[in-house]
């Protein structure tokens, strides 16, 4: 049987869940989610999994968070003035903020904390340091 190796095109079905057993994200009731392995379209721990399955194979895996979104850095944490956010914005906290940068890309910020004058902003991912556990099923390799 052929197995998934670098440079295919693979199509899976997963589902993603937290230490204590949370699902965080699912393709069930969904197209699969198709990617090119060795192309780091996915995190690196999910994309080394699927190396090596034969199409129909299902597996259980766990991912270390350096493998996954990277460990927790409190220097993306920031407090700022509420002067320096829109003032007519509606702030809450887990409210997610996009800002672009300057090669066009987005930065996701969560509000994490709020007072009267600040307002306390994390920009590392939501998963970073965490461990995550995915079931995996190999659905086809297209390539």
């Amino acid at each position: 049987m052929t197995k998934a190796e670098k440079g295919n095109t693979v199509r899976v079905h997963y589902t993603g869940k937290l230490d204590d057993g949370t699902v965080f994200d699912t393709s069930k009731d969904q197209d699969p989610l198709e990617f090119k392995v060795g192309e780091g379209q996915v995190i690196p721990g999910f994309e080394s999994s699927v190396e090596g399955m034969t199409a129909g194979e299902t597996k259980t895996v766990t991912i270390p968070c350096e493998s996954a979104y990277g460990p927790r850095r409190e220097e993306l944490v920031a407090e700022v003035s509420r002067g320096e956010l829109p003032e007519n914005m509606e702030l809450e906290l887990g409210q997610q903020l996009q800002i672009p940068e300057e090669n066009g890309h987005l930065i996701v910020l969560t509000i994490v904390g709020l007072t009267d004058e600040t307002v306390t902003l994390d920009s590392n991912h939501p998963l970073a340091g965490k461990e995550l556990t995915f079931d995996i099923e190999l659905v086809e390799i297209c390539e």
